[in-house]
């Protein structure tokens, strides 16, 4: 069955590095894949943020077109900034303003999955904590089925760092991302990971990605097979789902549906049933009377017979 999949991303370049091998598998599998974001200030003419109080702007672009994206929708707010301070940034929008635009995004597509990021928005961006708001408000408004949290596996992260994170040089990696323990989704990805790579290249190239292109130029210069091997899986929470759930495919334990009324329509009520008529009530059988019994008249006694003299002369008298 041909999902319709959206992708939440704070900024033009995020897409590449946490769910970038999940779209490209869920476009080859066949699935429509929309991504939505909400900073668009790095975008070149054309592709840039919109002006507020505007409609928001479709465009395809080359990173979106590598990815088999279908549609991109740019919201158009400002980079708040690593510290929040920009005025008009992302992170002091209204919750209720902003899950309002991306809800009715998600009605357009009839979306059956959100991504957002989790909690802690990764590493703590206030632009990606504001998506973690925005986008679960936005799936109940528009009653999508299934939110997944994109992140990082939180406890591979600080072994891979080491010395560094030992020695609290990192102090906000203990609290980014997400613990292995509430992960659902370990998504492998390393058939995808050349598409991983063109889609960096191509945000370098037309100059997408703003600060991330230090990143994304370093990732670049790594050999293949450690490219595959660093970036080859991608995880994901669903809250829905009891901790300790492994799950390898973004589509897997699908909830079961809730009836619900067409997207765009009012329900109609159900017609009401005429009552049926009530059986009636069955007659009671006739209790069968008892046959009469046979009158018994009184059989007469037979009369005795009348002596008769008798026919033997008596014997002379003398003789």
């Amino acid at each position: 069955m041909r999902r319709t999949c959206v992708f939440f991303h704070a900024h033009r370049d995020d897409e590449a590095l946490l769910t970038g091998g999940t779209m490209a598998r869920l476009a080859a599998e066949g699935h429509r894949v929309v991504l939505v974001v909400a900073a668009a200030e790095h975008a070149p003419s054309g592709l840039d943020a919109r002006p507020r109080g505007q409609v928001r702007t479709d465009v395809l672009d080359a990173p979106a077109h590598v990815l088999g994206c279908e549609r991109v929708v740019l919201l158009g707010y400002e980079d708040s900034g690593p510290d929040g301070s920009a005025l008009g940034g992302f992170s002091r929008t209204k919750v209720e303003l902003a899950a309002e635009e991306v809800a009715e995004v998600l009605r357009e597509e009839q979306a059956d999955l959100l991504t957002v990021y989790d909690p802690a928005g990764g590493y703590g961006h206030p632009d990606h904590v504001q998506v973690h708001r925005v986008g679960v408000r936005a799936a109940e408004l528009a009653g999508t089925p299934v939110v997944l949290e994109a992140t990082v596996d939180r406890d591979l992260l600080l072994r891979a760092l080491g010395p560094i994170a030992r020695f609290g040089l990192l102090p906000r990696a203990r609290h980014a991302y997400t613990s292995r323990g509430e992960i659902t989704h370990r998504i492998r990805v390393r058939k995808y990971s050349a598409t991983k790579r063109a889609v960096m290249a191509a945000h370098v190239t037309h100059r997408l990605c703003g600060d991330s292109v230090c990143t994304f130029t370093a990732l670049l210069r790594l050999p293949r097979v450690v490219f595959r091997l660093v970036l080859g899986t991608e995880w994901f929470v669903r809250r829905d789902l009891p901790p300790g759930t492994v799950l390898h495919h973004p589509l897997d334990r699908w909830p079961v549906p809730v009836a619900q009324p067409a997207r765009g329509r009012r329900p109609v009520p159900p017609r009401a049933q005429p009552e049926p008529e009530p059986e009636p009530e069955a007659e009671p059988e006739p209790t069968p009377t008892p046959a009469p019994a046979p009158e018994t008249r009184p059989q007469p006694h037979p009369e005795p017979a009348a002596s008769t003299p008798s026919s033997t002369p008596a014997p002379a008298a003398g003789v």
